[in-house]
């Protein structure tokens, strides 16, 4: 691999970074303030990331799909399927396993068996994106021969439709396919993008701040009436504050331009002569699968902890704590993993379960974005 493509990687990794944060973010202040009855000051920052925060995610998880697309079908569904299956029903299971009690206690047996049944269709709790991406892989392998133009025009169009089955799957696939596709059929552009860019960091630099002014307008200043009832209610429960940015079609272009902003941030990141400021978001990204699968529990745990025990008041201080035990916890588990070589099953696919040839090594992490 030359100097280019590992800046390219490495600014891949750093945005990814960004996302998993955000995404954990927006768990941790929402847990938290749905708990304590209030909002802290935190969910600002949440609310500013609403509009570009998954764009940006499955618009990176399309980026290197044009490598592996042409493979045989029994390799691309053993690496793109099976993958994220084994990945999904582990972590569903032991999800499931935390939470069974309650749901035992408020419909019994019959009712937890038939919620972990119906989790197989309708995807449980955080665990929606590693369900969805299979679907996005096998879709778009299907549609790789199509006019990329056509499926881009029919995927915006799906985003901008008020779309709301109820059924988890489809939804979100109608809301989130068009930034993966846009990333797999862009892909040399976004990365050329990448590139321009961090060549002219005074002019990104300008961009970024006109983006940031926009974005925040767009987020903060409430939509007129006439549009409001347009706003998807889901945008509220995911952080949203019924800003324009939240409408449909504009809620299109903030995801794109937020989506951009985040690969033109991590490029110049990369670019960073000090690599150790940068280091700790290229691993977050790197193994942004393990912390996505693992933060539910130390969440979970810290947010229960720090609003019972009553020491902190601030609901902020208690959700920016929420978040850190949310991102640090995946990783001292995954360290303890390297370190004592138990658990290893947790992140890194064993041997029985692929339907392909496994090779060496296969970690969860290596194929997450590649």
């Amino acid at each position: 691999m030359n100097a280019a493509e590992r800046i390219r990687v490495d600014w891949v990794d750093i945005a990814k970074g960004i996302c998993i944060i955000f995404v954990v973010m927006m768990h941790s202040v929402l847990g938290v303030e749905n708990e304590a009855g209030a909002s802290g000051w935190m969910h600002p920052v949440v609310a500013f990331a609403q509009p570009f925060r998954m764009p940006d995610f499955f618009l990176i998880s399309g980026l290197f799909l044009s490598i592996v697309i042409n493979r045989s079908w029994l390799r691309y569904v053993d690496r793109k399927v099976v993958h994220f299956a084994y990945f999904y029903v582990l972590w569903l299971t032991i999800q499931f396993l935390f939470k069974a009690p309650g749901i035992v206690g408020e419909t019994g047996v019959s009712g937890a068996a038939t919620a972990y049944a119906v989790a197989f269709v309708q995807p449980f709790g955080t665990l929606w994106f590693i369900y969805l991406l299979p679907i996005f892989f096998i879709v778009t392998r299907l549609l790789k021969a199509a006019n990329i133009w056509l499926i881009l025009a029919a995927a915006a169009f799906l985003e901008t439709l008020p779309i709301h089955t109820g059924w988890l799957v489809i939804d979100e696939f109608c809301s989130r396919y068009v930034y993966f596709y846009a990333g797999y059929a862009f892909a040399p552009a976004i990365f050329k993008l990448a590139e321009t860019l961090r060549a002219r960091p005074a002019v990104a630099a300008i961009i970024l701040c006109i983006w940031a002014v926009l974005n925040g307008w767009l987020v903060f200043h409430p939509a007129s009436t006439p549009f409001n009832a347009w706003i998807p209610l889901e945008s509220y429960t995911s952080g949203g504050l019924g800003g324009w940015a939240t409408v449909p079609v504009i809620s299109l272009i903030a995801g794109f331009a937020g989506a951009l902003a985040i690969v033109s941030i991590s490029s110049l990141m990369a670019a960073l002569p000090w690599k150790q400021i940068t280091s700790p978001l290229r691993w977050l990204g790197a193994h942004s699968i393990v912390v996505y699968l693992a933060f539910f529990l130390p969440m979970a745990i810290a947010r229960t902890v720090l609003l019972k025990s009553g020491i902190i008041s601030d609901i902020g201080t208690i959700s920016f704590l929420t978040l850190i035990s949310g991102v640090i916890g995946p990783v001292i588990l995954y360290g303890l993993i390297q370190l004592t070589g138990y658990g290893q099953f947790l992140f890194k696919r064993p041997a029985w379960a692929h339907i392909d040839r496994a090779p060496r090594n296969e970690a969860v992490v290596a194929t997450a974005a590649r």
